[in-house]
């Protein structure tokens, strides 16, 4: 061997040598690490800060910003516990789940800050105590205004100032595929904020019943996760305007399977003003029988158009035969907004009122033509009729105190008994002259507040108010 290969092995040995200790210091070292850092966060903050992110990789897009929106709506949506008097546990078909004779729960929306609020008839309906329940945990009896199943929306008032309140929006102005937020109190579970889109609008699902076929279906249907407890509650868009009241969802079973509806605004705001001016919704009607047109319609009619209102009857002096409307028109627009079904028609025209105007655009014999008609209520007139209320109840007959008696008593209502006959109240030791002023800590304003109050009450209930003689009094009735 000579001395040039010699060299070259004791080379080559010693780079091996230097590589196994090498790799045996590695091995040690990786054992026995002396760590420059405290805690797992600190080691964290070192790795992020040596990764640059671009700082528009996170940014949320201009306007679908949830945190805002859901910050306003959540204080200006209650909680609205029902309560029931005797009788028998009953399926409610709209929040799919069986309400006990004790209690049911649902949703609010505040409307202004002295404490009007929005929820569905079908909430507070039968129920014999109203308790709304604010954000903060603020309890309140509330006091039910008015209601109207042919919409399913009812408004209830409590007694409070300052309130955080939720502003109209406009819902002929949301387009399929808008975000929207759903708020509510699911499952008892308050204030629970849920997102997503509008998937159609104008909807009938079937869900309303009215015997004389009033019923109004126009449905916003998204897919915001809405379930029972949901019902009353806000659908707002990401300005956190209300644009609905959600009202039911589409499910097999009871929970939310994919899809929620709720009563467009449009609608509400009309509802909610007529039960504060009126007791009751004034309806007004052109006065015809419709369908939507379909494919095999319009072939089997010989109709221009497959989308539309067709007409199949005009009744007798009614609103659209004084206009000039009749069977077989296809309508196509109501006061300049496209109608393409049923649905549509029969919210734009329920927005009025019984001698309201409208402008209706149909097509006859391929023609477009347009007549303006004047809405005629139910009994074929156009008078607004405000709801009455009897003074005689359970053997008694009330008055409301005049503004010298309110005044003098510094009271801001209440209902004077004038007679006492047999029954319920003279059992109970009311006497002539007695002023209620409240029963079960609801404010009795008016003889309507006495009639709506004890509508669907059973059992005992506390009365309270001004005995004759002004003093302070209180009764036990058993109703």
């Amino acid at each position: 061997m000579n001395s040039r290969s010699l060299f070259i092995i004791v080379l080559a040995s010693s780079m091996i040598g230097a590589m196994l200790s090498a790799a045996i210091v590695l091995t040690y070292v990786q054992n026995n690490q002396s760590y420059n850092y405290s805690s797992i966060s600190n080691r964290q903050d070192q790795l992020v800060s040596n990764v640059s992110y671009s700082d528009t990789a996170f940014a949320i897009p201009q306007g679908l910003n949830f945190v805002s929106a859901a910050n306003k709506v959540t204080q200006s949506v209650v909680h609205i516990r029902s309560v029931y008097s005797g009788g028998a546990s009953s399926f409610n078909a709209l929040e799919g789940f069986f309400r006990g004779p004790a209690q049911s729960s649902g949703s609010g929306v505040i409307l202004t800050d002295d404490g009007f609020i929005v929820t569905n008839n079908h909430v507070i309906d039968d129920a014999s105590e109203i308790e709304v329940v604010l954000q903060d945990n603020r309890s309140y009896f509330g006091k039910l205004v008015g209601k109207d199943p042919t919409t399913d929306l009812a408004l209830i008032k409590i007694e409070e100032t300052n309130l955080p309140y939720l502003s109209y929006g406009n819902s002929d102005n949301i387009k399929t595929g808008e975000w929207v937020l759903a708020v509510g109190n699911p499952f008892d579970l308050n204030s629970t904020v849920t997102a997503g889109i509008v998937s159609a609008k104008a909807r009938n699902i079937g869900i309303l019943r009215d015997r004389n076929n009033l019923q109004i279906e126009s449905f916003i249907q998204t897919d915001a996760a809405v379930n029972p407890g949901n019902s009353g509650g806000a659908l707002v868009n990401l300005k956190g305007e209300l644009v609905g009241i959600n009202t039911a969802i589409a499910t097999p079973n009871g929970s939310y399977a994919g899809y929620s509806f709720a009563v467009p605004v449009t609608l509400v705001k009309k509802v909610m003003d007529d039960l504060l001016e009126y007791g009751e919704v004034q309806r007004g009607l052109l006065g015809i029988r419709i369908g939507d047109v379909t494919a095999r319609l319009a072939e089997a009619r010989g109709l221009d158009v497959v989308n539309g209102v067709f007409v199949s009857y005009v009744n007798e002096n009614s609103s659209a035969e004084e206009a000039g409307i009749e069977q077989g028109d296809v309508i196509v627009g109501i006061n300049e907004m496209e109608v393409t079904n049923v649905s549509e028609l029969q919210e734009l025209v329920a927005r009025n009122r019984p001698g309201d105007e409208v402008k209706v655009t149909y097509i006859r014999g391929g023609e477009r033509k347009s007549v303006k008609a004047i809405l005629r209520n139910t009994s074929g007139t156009t008078d607004l009729i405000s709801k009455t209320y009897n003074p005689e109840l359970g053997g008694a007959v009330f008055e409301e105190l005049n503004n010298d008696e309110m005044a003098s008593l510094q009271l801001n209502g209440g209902v004077k008994a004038t007679e006492v006959n047999d029954g319920k109240w003279k059992e109970s030791g009311l006497k002539e002259g007695f002023i209620i002023t409240k029963i079960d800590k609801v404010d009795i304003v008016d003889l309507a507040d006495l009639h709506l109050v004890l509508e669907n009450k059973k059992g005992g209930i506390l009365v309270e108010g001004i005995t004759p003689t002004g003093d302070p009094g209180v009764l036990g009735v058993d109703w």
